[in-house]
Order: C-alpha cells, then sequence, then structure tokens
C-alpha cells in the first residue's frame, strides 16, 4: 500500500472549501494525475454520488468509480476502484482564522500481482502529492460558488 499526507492552506472559509471539493468531478481542476472526471449520477452531492475518474500515471491511462463515502462538516471521503486498485482520499478540514488548513491524505491498495509494482511507483505518487499541494488552492481561491 502507498500512503501519501500533505497539509494545504487553502485561503478560503472551511465551509467554501468543503463544498468546492466535494464535488469529486473538479479532480479535473487541481489533480495532476486526471484527464477527465464525470459524474455518474444526478442530484445533489452527498454519500452515494458516484464518478468516473480517467487518470494518466506513468504513462497509462486508467478509469477508477469513485464515490463519496462520507461527508461531515470538516471532512470528506472518497473512495475509488477498478480491478487493479483501491484508492483512498481521506480530507480534513480546519478553520485558520479566515482560511482553511486541509490535512489531504491519500492512500492505494493495489490488488493482485498490480501489488509488486507498489514500491516502484511510490516517488512518482509523492510527486503527484506535491503537485496537488500547488495547484488546489489555486484552483479553490478561484472557485466562485
Amino acid at each position: 500500500m502507498i500512503e501519501v499526507e500533505r497539509v494545504i492552506m487553502v485561503r478560503r472559509p472551511l465551509a467554501e472549501v468543503v463544498a468546492y471539493l466535494e464535488d469529486f468531478g473538479r479532480t479535473e481542476e487541481w489533480d495532476p494525475g486526471t484527464v477527465r472526471c464525470v459524474r455518474l449520477d444526478d442530484g445533489p452531492v452527498r454519500p452515494g454520488a458516484r464518478w468516473r475518474n480517467t487518470s494518466r500515471f506513468r504513462g497509462r491511462t486508467t478509469d477508477l468509480r469513485y464515490e463519496l463515502v462520507l461527508r461531515e462538516s470538516a471532512r470528506l471521503m472518497f473512495v475509488g476502484e477498478n480491478r487493479t486498485v483501491t484508492a483512498l482520499d481521506d480530507l480534513r478540514f480546519a478553520a485558520e482564522g479566515t482560511a482553511t488548513r486541509l490535512t489531504y491524505r491519500a492512500s492505494l491498495r493495489f490488488k493482485g500481482f498490480a501489488r509488486l509494482a507498489a514500491p516502484f511507483v511510490r516517488g512518482e505518487f509523492e510527486r503527484l502529492a506535491d503537485e496537488v499541494v500547488t495547484r488546489l488552492p489555486t484552483a479553490a481561491e478561484a472557485w466562485r460558488s
């Protein structure tokens, strides 16, 4: 399993940052690996909402189906899955004056023979997490609800 954690400061109030990030379709705006992310259902974003995320990682394109499994006032959790990997994105928010501190934990649990790849992709996953630290605040701060 690969796990990364980053702490990100966003110059927007907590409720606005949660509202921005609860729609996983917006990963196109801040996740450097996401090529496309499309909502698979309708209605308000709440636990059970689903997306198809197409990502490019080390030159390969893959699709994962993501679901919002937890939505609290200061926490979001998404689980993505396909036949080779389960991804978990755990976002925790804390107000810091008029800004928000986001603790972003992401993990990948590979399945079957794909588990053998974990040690070789850790560095790339860390690099992508570093890019998120730069891109996410810019996207969230530019968003208007």
